[in-house]
This record gives structure tokens, sequence and C-alpha cells, in this order.
């Protein structure tokens, strides 16, 4: 935690060792999430009650927990219209890549508008459009103040209640209006970019490259446009000049592996869904609260392992369409299992969004230029945006406070190491061996911390503070769930408290 792996002393640590950490932590994974699968079983026709468990696919005789809204939002448009509108643009591209190549970028353009027009209806690309518009005309400007100021407010747009009934009249479905908001907040990111480097190219001779058509060249890039991952405009900009004389050939083999790679977490998503009632379960505050700690740490555990497979593959399959494309997609989300500081977290698992926040707000604001308190100040800002972003709910704004504190804590320590006095301190009394397990015994704690803060975020504040109690606060009750739960088992719908809260979502916006 006070340091980076790349600080890290150079001694290695014994093979047994090595070899016994790693048996340790796959005990405790697995353990912990046969235990979160006995509660599944034990309880699952009182949730299939409650929540309307759907019919497994891949596993025979087991139902699939349907209460996770992202991933059943995603699969259900997958499934029913995007598969064949991405099917679409590589089409176009491949076709364009070979005959048309100099025309390329605006054909994709095109062929991104009507795929807009076809996914969210002609009143959908036209608010869309009416967003560019105001972005484009305040840019002209040129005062990145003013571009900020605009974004800031169209973004508040989506969050009125008024404006929502509105738009909530266009669409049969709630889901399709969702679409949408998902759409529109993706795309503020993207004006949002192209605004700010026309604002800093205002004398470039590369000027050229921020024109109008080129901002809906880049927002109407159909792979990312529902869902990320985020691109910042200089590295399309860049890239896609490069591809208008030459598309680098792709190495199909390694896209074929990618291909297999993304269908193998598909299977095993899906399956989690049928093996572990996780997101279910949250909703029953009485099972959390009278759960036992290996069936606690199982759900968390599982929670955050969930979400890096999600987002592995909602981000997976662009990525993929890209390299088709010659473009460079940011890195794909790090395992949530091999990432032990709030830092690193940050930097490595959504890539492209932490690129975003680093060049138009971390850098502008100051950054690690200025000493600490611009570094908090600039770091408050950031995670202040990315709150507000997510639909700025209460329970978003813990989780951001909780994430922006423990990357300061990260910072200090790190800062307080490299002081010399400490270091020849700490050198004095551990060896380098010594260094490396006290600093793994630092990463644990972070790794806790971190875990808990990302259970408010996916679970919401109630969620939250019932671990936060279960770990900190109470005393290890002597049953567990288990004897309360089969002694009043014909009094569970009296015992449990169904959380209907709006903000146990992620808000209204994709992470």
């Amino acid at each position: 935690m006070p340091c980076s792996r790349g600080d890290l002393p150079s001694a290695s640590l014994p093979s047994w060792e090595l070899t016994f950490y790693l048996a340790i932590t796959l005990g405790f994974h697995f353990y912990s999430f046969y235990q979160v699968y006995k509660v599944s079983r034990t309880y699952e026709e009182d949730l299939d009650a409650d929540f309307g468990f759907e019919k497994g696919f891949f596993i025979w005789g087991f139902k699939k927990d349907p209460t996770d809204f992202e991933w059943s939002f995603w699969t259900e448009w997958v499934k029913k219209l995007l598969v064949w509108t991405l099917l679409g643009h590589i089409i176009v591209s491949q076709v364009t890549s070979a005959f048309l190549l100099k025309f390329r970028i605006w054909l994709l353009m095109i062929y991104g508008m009507l795929a807009c027009f076809y996914t969210v209806g002609y009143k959908g690309l036209v608010l869309i459009l009416l967003h560019l518009l105001i972005s484009y005309a305040v840019a002209q400007l040129q005062v990145p103040v003013l571009s900020w100021l605009c974004s800031i407010l169209l973004l508040y747009s989506l969050q009125m209640d008024s404006l929502g009934k509105i738009q909530k009249r266009w669409y049969e479905t709630e889901n399709e209006y969702f679409l949408l908001l998902f759409c529109l907040a993706l795309c503020n990111l993207r004006y949002t970019s192209f605004s700010l480097e026309y604002c800093w190219h205002r004398d470039s001779p590369q000027k050229r490259y921020v024109s109008f058509c080129w901002l809906l060249a880049y927002v109407f890039y159909y792979p990312v446009f529902h869902n990320g991952p985020i691109i910042c405009y200089d590295d399309f900009n860049n890239q896609m000049r490069k591809a208008e004389t030459f598309v680098p050939k792709t190495d199909l083999l390694c896209l074929l592996l990618s291909g297999m790679r993304i269908l193998f977490w598909w299977w095993l998503t899906e399956s989690v869904l049928q093996l572990m009632y996780i997101h279910a379960i949250q909703e029953q505050i009485t099972i959390l609260e009278s759960a036992s700690y290996w069936t606690l740490g199982g759900l968390g555990f599982a929670h955050a392992l969930f979400f890096y497979m999600k987002y592995l593959l909602l981000y997976g399959v662009p990525s993929i369409i890209m390299c088709l494309d010659g473009i460079e997609p940011p890195k794909l989300p790090r395992c949530t299992s091999s990432l032990y500081s709030f830092t690193g977290t940050w930097k490595e698992f959504d890539v492209g969004l932490h690129r975003w926040l680093v060049r138009y707000i971390y850098i502008p604001l100051g950054g690690s230029r200025h000493g600490l308190l611009r570094i908090m100040f600039s770091s408050a800002m950031a995670f202040s945006f990315v709150c507000y972003w997510h639909g700025g709910h209460n329970f978003m704004l813990n989780w951001a406070a909780l994430n922006w504190a423990g990357v300061m804590i990260e910072n200090i320590l790190k800062m307080v190491c490299s002081i010399s006095p400490a270091q020849e301190i700490i050198e004095k009394c551990l060896s380098a061996r010594m260094q490396r397990r006290a600093h793994a015994a630092l990463a644990s704690v972070a790794t806790t911390l971190l875990i808990l803060s990302n259970l408010v975020f996916l679970c919401g504040n109630q969620v939250g503070k019932i671990y936060w109690n279960r770990t900190f606060v109470q005393v290890p009750p002597g049953g567990g769930h288990e004897g309360f739960f089969q002694e009043n088992r014909e009094e569970y719908y009296e015992f449990c408290v169904g959380r209907e809260d709006p903000e146990s979502e992620m808000g209204i916006f994709a992470a």
C-alpha cells in the first residue's frame, strides 16, 4: 500500500511460502463461496417467491437469479437488438477498409447514427444531437471553464424528473428509456472530451481535426456508443487518422482466443447466477444480519468478482471490435482479487475512465505537481465528478468519499516511506523479505476496506452498514444463520425486510 509494485524490494519469498499463501487464499475463496451456495439452496424457494427466479440455462435443475439490474438489462438488449447492430458495424467497417478506406470514418459515423436511430428512436437521436450542438457551440468560445459548466448542466438535465417524465412517454417500456439515459451519460463524457480538446488546440495546426464532423464521428463510433469503454478524443482521433491510409492487419488467432475467452466468462457469469443468489440475498436484510462470517465474506467476494466478470464482458466485446477496426482499446479490467489498493483499483479496473479523469480533471487542476494539498483537491474534484456522473445519490457520495480517503491515505504513506529517514529506519529494522511481508499485511487491510467501500457502491448504504457493523462493531454471534432460520422458517416473511430502495442499484448510469 505505501509503495507500488515496482518499488518493492527485489528479494523474492521462498517458493514454499508463496505456495502456502496461494493455497490459503484459494481455500478461503472456495470455502466462503461454498457457504454462499448452501445459503442459496436453503432459501431458494423463499427467494424465488419474492423475486421470481428464471429458468436456468447452463446448469440443469438450478434457477437463475435475475435481480442484478445491470446484467439483466444489457443481456436482454444484446439478445434483442445489439448483437445485430454490432455485427452490422463489423460488416461496414471491413467492407469500407477493403474498398473505401479514405471514407471509412465517415461511413462508420453514418452507420453509428443509423444504429442509434434504430435503438433509441428518432426522438432519442434528436436529443443526442441537441446535446452535441449545445456543447459544440459553447466550445467555440474556447473557454474550458464554460465547456465544463455546459457539460455539467447537460448532465444535470438527465436527472431532472420533469424531463424524465417527458422522455419516458417516447417509449413503450422503461428499459428503452434507460437505454437512452445510458447513451446520453456516455455521450456526455465524449463531448466533454472533445470540447476541452477543442479549447486546448485553438492555436494548433491540428485544429481541423476538431470540427463538428469529427465530433459526430467520435460520439457515434458504435462499438463503444452504448456502454463504453471510454476512449479520450485525442486517442480516437490519432488512431482514426492513421487508419485513413492504412488499417493494420489483426492477429486472427489472437482475436479467436479473445472471443473464446469472452464466451468462457459469459458461461461462468451465467453459472454464478444459478449457483449463488448473491443479488437476491442482498435484498433480504435479515439474512445478512444473521449470516455466518464465512457466508458474509463469501457474499462480499462474490459481489466484487461478479462486478469484474460483468465488465470484462461489457468491455470485452467492444474491445474485440475495436481491434478489428485497427484501434487499440483501453486495457480490460483487472481481476478484483488481484487488486490490493485503492490507487491500483482506480488505475487498473476501468483504464479508459481513469485516463479521462486524469487528463481532463486531475492534471488541469494541478495534480501531483504542486504538493499534497493540490493532490487532495484534484483527487476530490475527480471523485466528485464520478459521483455526480453516476447519479449523485447519497450512497454514491459515501462510496466516493471512502475511495478518496483510501487514495489519500495511500499517497500520504507512500510519501512518508519515501523520505530518507523513514527509508533508513525501514531498511535497518526490516530485511527485504520482511518489507514484502509488511507490505502484504498493509495491503490486506486496504483490500478489506476496498471491498467494503465497493459494497456500498454495488448494494447501497444499508448493506454497506451491515457489513461494517458485522466486521468491526458486533461481537461474532454463536450460532450463525442456519439455526435461526430453520427454527423460524414459517415466520420467515415476518422477519424479512425487502429493501425497495432506488439507491440500491448503481444509479441510472453504468459504471
